[in-house]
């Protein structure tokens, strides 16, 4: 198992595909993120997100970045 430092500089990519400028895919998956929210209750919002974490920890896998990316979330209250 490799280990692997958080990334916190812009990491939004899809292979095979090129983008004009280095932040859209960050804004079209933020753009994305908030679609998905569209018509949700609070609670069901709240759910959305709890459910999305999960699925991108589990695709993360490795717990030193998970650890690290839970201190700067919580850091950046």
């Amino acid at each position: 198992m490799s280990t692997t430092a958080l990334k916190t500089d812009p990491n939004f990519h899809e292979a095979g595909r090129r983008f004009f400028r280095d932040f859209s895919p960050g804004d079209e998956f933020y753009e994305q993120l908030i679609e998905a929210h569209n018509g949700l209750s609070d609670e069901q919002s709240e759910a959305l997100n709890a459910r999305l974490i999960l699925l991108l920890a589990n695709h993360i896998g490795d717990l030193k970045v998970l650890r690290e990316a839970l201190q700067q979330a919580r850091a950046a209250h």
